[in-house]
């Protein structure tokens, strides 16, 4: 399956935006789909995954302020992100998976496709 990430740019501190990961080449509705990030010179980190039947889990950075869902039909999944602070900015990379690789699904190490990110840029 293909990924591609798109909806990221610049915002000011408290505003939105809605990132996207679209899926082809595959039916997505029974993969697990993941959002990441990585900020300059940081590591990759865990944002949120959905599972296939889509119930969401998030970090706790994110927590209440970020909300993942699918849209099976469009093979399509969306992390609304409200609230944005500067700590948030980041490129922010989706991924998929269609069987257990047995990782935690907040790893990376558990997903077997990725997109090519989408850069959010939150100013103070």
């Amino acid at each position: 399956v293909q990924l591609q990430a798109s909806g990221g740019g610049l915002v000011q501190a408290g505003g939105s935006l809605r990132l996207s990961c679209a899926a082809s080449g595959r039916t997505f509705s029974r993969y697990y789909v993941g959002w990441f990030r990585q900020a300059p010179a940081k590591e990759r980190t865990f944002v949120a995954f959905i599972s296939w039947s889509g119930v969401g889990t998030y970090a706790d950075s994110v927590k209440g302020r970020f909300t993942i869902s699918r849209d099976n039909a469009k093979n399509t999944v969306y992390l609304q992100m409200n609230s944005l602070k500067p700590e948030d900015t980041a490129v922010y990379y989706c991924a998929a998976v269609d069987y257990s690789r047995g990782y935690p699904y907040t790893l990376p190490s558990a997903y077997n496709y990725w997109g090519q990110g989408t850069e959010v840029t939150v100013s103070s």
